[in-house]
């Protein structure tokens, strides 16, 4: 329940995000999401007497701060602005490389096993983007502007998104993962104010203002259910479910279009797009699962 909650809120982000982007540049979009999520995290750290204690902090540590806060920035940003330039699917589809990213990560920089079968879901995975891309692989080709650019800049998101994800995992040696994720938002929330236009929020229209107000409830409440869901459940198999949110977001998508609701363009998936986001997710669900293989086997 807690992985099916997280999946479909990760699905609708992107939709929500679109929309808001008509009203709101995407570095104030990502403050508003960081001091929602500050204040909301806080109190909870705070109630429960868990807010992190600096004093004595390794020098090691606020080097690893530094790093899993960069990397978290640039995939905020570079998420919104390729989000900008291409569609909700499009966005879902591609960041699925970010988990990819992670686990090649552990390959290359933790020295940690890479089995065959995850090789082969690595494969499933690049096929399924060239079908999902089918019509429009010569726009990928001219990266520099359009959809290409758009793209690009959301593999670099799903990069950095891999290397943020190793820095946090040597941080939680030193901090609880709540802990470095509400220093992340205090610190990407001081970072983003000089670029940032807060008193923006009083100029969107209803519409945007909800879109806005969703996304950043969306921060706080997917990863309280990711958290729930690791602790009900093993890390492969919350991967594995969390690897369908392409398919939520295709499918709400393809509801918008169907009820009329004149929201945003239409994306124009044919069926080899289709094809190829079930591939992706394939693919995705194949590493995390032979990842859970890997680990327990004898």
């Amino acid at each position: 329940m807690f992985s099916l909650t997280t999946a479909m809120l990760w699905g609708l982000l992107p939709i929500a995000l679109k929309i808001a982007l008509t009203g709101m540049d995407a570095w104030t979009i990502s403050w508003w999401r960081f001091v929602f999520s500050l204040l909301v995290l806080g109190a909870y750290l705070a109630w429960r007497g868990q807010l992190p204690r600096l004093r004595g902090v390794p020098r090691a540590a606020w080097r690893l701060f530094a790093i899993a806060l960069t990397t978290l920035l640039a995939n905020y940003l570079l998420y919104l602005i390729g989000l900008d330039h291409t569609s909700p699917s499009i966005a879902q589809v591609v960041i699925q490389l970010a988990p990819l990213s992670l686990l090649l990560g552990g390959v290359f920089v933790l020295r940690e096993r890479f089995a065959p079968r995850q090789w082969l879901g690595f494969i499933v995975l690049g096929t399924g983007l060239l079908l999902f891309f089918n019509r429009r692989l010569p726009e990928l080709a001219q990266p520099a502007k359009g959809l290409g650019f758009g793209v690009a800049l959301m593999v670099i998101a799903a990069v950095a998104w891999g290397i943020y994800g190793l820095a946090q995992k040597r941080l939680l040696e030193v901090f609880t993962s709540r802990q470095v994720l509400w220093m992340l938002y205090a610190g990407a929330t001081v970072a983003l104010l000089p670029a940032a236009t807060p008193s923006a929020v009083l100029g969107l229209d209803p519409l945007q203002l909800a879109m806005l107000g969703f996304c950043c409830a969306n921060t706080v409440i997917a990863y309280g259910a990711f958290g729930e869901a690791l602790h009900h459940w093993d890390v492969s198999r919350v991967s594995a479910m969390l690897s369908t949110a392409p398919l939520v977001t295709v499918g709400s998508m393809w509801l918008i279009g169907r009820a009329g609701w004149d929201l945003l363009p239409a994306e124009g998936l044919n069926a080899l797009s289709i094809i190829g986001a079930l591939a992706v997710v394939a693919g995705s669900m194949t590493c995390a699962l032979t990842a859970r293989s890997a680990v327990t086997a004898p």
